[in-house]
């Protein structure tokens, strides 16, 4: 895609229902520590070999939902990329108000994932 230098997994998200016991799940399983945000919960997975992720509760569908994001230099040349080897745009871009946007799109198969960059 755009002929980069790489296109690495970036950060990863887990969509639910029920913030605080999904929240308390995974502490509890994983040791994970929680860090309340704007819109969700950041996630420290205290590990410096994995990436950081969130824990969102959208109020609206999708509820359960695993996401993972690709980082790409810009949101609107990977998304004709995209569309143009059989994927479709889902949702975005869209900022992330931390001066990024993601979009969310689909691969040939039907599968979700994201992607993110400083340029739209």
């Amino acid at each position: 895609m755009e002929n980069q230098e790489g296109s690495p997994v970036v950060h990863f998200e887990i969509g639910c229902l029920d913030s605080a016991r999904t929240q308390e799940f995974y502490q509890k399983v994983f040791g994970w520590e929680m860090k309340p945000a704007k819109h969700n919960v950041q996630v420290d997975t205290k590990s410096k070999a994995g990436i950081p992720g969130s824990i969102t509760s959208l109020g609206h569908e999708p509820h359960q939902y695993i996401m993972f994001y690709i980082e790409v230099k810009s949101i609107g040349k990977s998304i004709k990329e995209i569309e143009a080897n059989g994927g479709q745009n889902h949702i975005g871009p869209l900022p992330t108000g931390n001066g990024q946007f993601f979009a969310w799109v689909k691969d040939p198969g039907g599968n979700m994932i994201g992607i993110l960059s400083n340029n739209e």
